[in-house]
């Protein structure tokens, strides 16, 4: 046998390899072969392709549950025309091939990155489509294992004669041998979804359900202002009424290798809701960038009711607990290299965040009630209130 033909054999007992141990114990890669793990197996092909988006070689990501039980997740990059045929016939057919971009211009969607060879192997069927510069790329798989192997890089056409165009498809169906339920839930990936364009600011996504019997039904989120209007929403949602009054910024600090987006509204309803965020996954146990806030918080209110000889100053530094009360916010940082802690990675432990969120809070907010000290001192009589209640 000569040496090509051994690497060959070599390339398909390693794909094998993988596509069995993949199948005999899904829940390690996807978490649960319930509805936990159908979720982050759409997810993660979302996650390609938003990421896509955010590198700027694509525009928007549109998402479609079809009549037949499939997910196809579209995006309108490059194509063909960006090289993109290798790396993804890569990532479809190799366990250990990354799926997209990575650092601060990538999202974090689910907790591990499953790859698209995961996907590949838990469905029962897969196409993967490219389009670009005239030409239309397939190739079609079942349970990670390849249909056909002729040429499928030909002129695109259809029938109304040339077509144009281009991106990327993924179409999947996930496999009822190993999950549990294969119904995805339109409003849990709608809400997903809607976070994702909050964080991801002027990120295009649209969610398409075709199975409804009364028709079919779409959505689409795109926000201008990013956390700033996550931010109103949520403000909206615990029971306050709509209103303009949201202080954010954004700001690049090479010290953490990233960047930081943060928005807050002292609300009108009671209980503070402060969301964190490291490349768009939700930290829901918090870490470095949260901590960071909130001392960023503290000292900026403290600093102005010094500066204004306000006679509770000397007592605010240490009730930061009553400053962040009744506070709405939201804290998105992305970087380069995030550490996340825990089997979850929902705490973020990067140690150098801390102290620049809380100096960009600082000086951002400070400068703020500089220019409102009204609303600085409404925030403080707030928290000297609260302070009395104790």
């Amino acid at each position: 046998m000569s040496a090509e033909g051994m690497e060959d054999d070599a390339a398909r007992i390693e794909v094998l390899d993988g596509r069995e141990v993949v199948r005999k114990r899904p829940g390690m890669y996807v978490g649960s072969t319930g509805e936990r793990g159908l979720y982050n197996l759409v997810l993660d092909v979302v996650d390609r392709a938003v990421s896509e988006v955010l590198v700027g070689r694509a525009g928007s990501v549109d998402v479609t549950l079809t009549s037949d039980g499939g997910v196809r997740v579209a995006d309108d990059g490059a194509g063909s025309g960006g090289g993109n045929i290798p790396d993804l016939e890569a990532q479809l057919t190799s366990l250990h091939v990354e799926s997209g971009p990575i650092g601060r211009g990538a999202t974090v969607i689910v907790p591990f990155r499953l790859g698209l060879f995961v996907v590949n192997v838990l469905s029962s069927r897969l196409t993967a489509e490219v389009r670009g510069e005239g030409s239309r790329w397939v190739k079609e798989y079942a349970r990670g294992v390849e249909v056909e192997r002729p040429d499928t890089v030909r002129p695109l056409t259809g029938g109304m004669g040339s077509v144009t165009g281009s991106g990327t498809v993924i179409s999947f169906w996930p496999d009822a041998e190993i999950f549990e339920t294969t119904w995805c839930s339109f409003p849990v990936l709608a809400e997903r979804f809607r976070q994702l364009a909050f964080l991801n600011k002027g990120l295009a996504i649209s969610l398409t359900d075709e199975r409804p019997a009364d028709g079919v039904r779409r959505v689409l989120f795109q926000f201008p202002d990013g956390v700033r209007d996550f931010v109103a929403a949520l403000d909206v949602e615990a029971g306050a009424c709509p209103h303009a009054d949201v202080f954010g910024f954004e700001r690049e600090d090479e010290r953490m290798a990233g960047t930081m987006e943060v928005a807050l509204l002292w609300g009108y309803s009671r209980g503070a809701r402060i969301r964190g965020f490291a490349n768009s996954l939700a930290t829901h146990e918090g870490g470095t960038h949260l901590d960071g806030f909130r001392d960023g918080v503290a000292a900026a209110v403290t600093e102005f009711a010094r500066e204004r000889g306000l006679s509770a100053a000397p007592d605010l530094h240490a009730r930061a607990d009553l400053i962040v009360e009744d506070l709405t916010a939201v804290v998105s940082v992305k970087l380069d290299q995030p550490e996340y802690l825990g089997a979850t990675r929902t705490l973020l432990g990067n140690t150098e965040v801390r102290v620049c969120v809380a100096q960009a809070v600082q000086e951002h907010l400070g400068n703020w009630f500089a220019e409102r000290p009204k609303r600085g001192e409404r925030v403080i009589d707030r928290v000297v209130r609260a302070s009395r209640r104790d």
